[in-house]
């Protein structure tokens, strides 16, 4: 499979969230001109400063003649989606005759759906590249971003974290935990980052979490084995939010493999609620 190059033309496909936007001022700042691919319901209005299109999530054939019209050679799949049933889809021609193996994607995991999109759209010849070949300023770096650092205690959370995150991965469960002084709080699965973190919160608040002051640390980190193409995970200002809603002492992500959108609004937040953000060594 051939590098992404400078002058290569360059399709996002947009999903939820700020990263697709970031990512694709990345990509204009270092020469491209990206082509975004808004999905209806999830992409954020603001990819209309870009050259662009809307499909729906079933628009399969549409999307892959659209691709081609323009000879976009790289493609990135950034942003969040909500996982359909194939069932629920409105699938267009080009999508019913890719049918069998759009079923066979969807007999699995996550991982194992996004594997088998990703499969498909290399079919067509396309170099499905990641979100951090594209902008490798977003990825985090190691150590504190802002102002704070781990204590020894948060220190030993975080090896824990990574270490139960690394054990869970043969079952492609979450990206995310929460350990506090060397327990096992929380474990992101369907809900996502913030509701799992609203659910820390709503203990701590019921009493049913005892904890004295800010405690404990949220862990964020791929899978082993994941496609960090497809799925990279990422934090941004609402993560370090809902964290301090939490009543955590930080947040620690996996340096180099976990996407950070925007940064300097990340220490900000940080700073102001008391948290550390940091990257460990993976």
């Amino acid at each position: 499979m051939s590098e992404p190059g400078e002058t290569r033309p360059l399709a996002i496909v947009c999903g939820g969230g700020k990263f697709p936007i970031e990512v694709a001022r990345a990509a204009a700042a270092a020469g491209r001109t990206p082509f975004l691919v808004g999905i209806s319901g999830a992409a954020d209005p603001a990819i209309e400063a870009f050259a662009h299109v809307w499909l729906r999530i079933g628009q399969l054939g549409k999307l892959f003649s659209t691709l081609s019209d323009r000879g976009v050679a790289d493609v990135a799949l950034i942003g969040g989606l909500t996982r359909p049933e194939l069932g629920d889809l409105r699938l267009d021609w080009g999508a019913i005759k890719r049918l069998p193996e759009l079923a066979l994607a969807f007999r699995g995991g996550d991982n194992h759906l996004l594997a088998g999109i990703a499969a498909i759209f290399e079919r067509e010849g396309l170099n499905v590249v990641g979100a951090h070949e594209i902008a490798p300023r977003l990825l985090a770096p190691l150590g504190p971003i802002g102002a704070r650092a781990p204590t020894p205690q948060a220190e030993a959370d975080i090896s824990m974290g990574a270490a139960l995150i690394a054990a869970l991965s043969p079952f492609d469960a979450g990206q995310g935990v929460v350990i506090a002084k060397g327990r096992v709080v929380a474990v992101e699965a369907a809900e996502g980052t913030d509701a799992m973190l609203a659910r820390v919160a709503a203990l701590r608040d019921a009493r049913r979490l005892r904890l004295s002051g800010p405690a404990g640390v949220f862990v964020k980190a791929p899978k082993r084995g994941q496609d960090l193409r497809l799925d990279m995970p990422a934090i941004g200002p609402e993560t370090v939010a809902a964290a301090a809603k939490a009543r955590l002492q930080g947040v620690a992500v996996a340096a180099g493999a976990v996407l950070i959108a925007e940064r300097e609004a990340v220490a900000r937040a940080a700073d102001a609620s008391g948290l550390f953000v940091a990257g460990y060594a993976p």
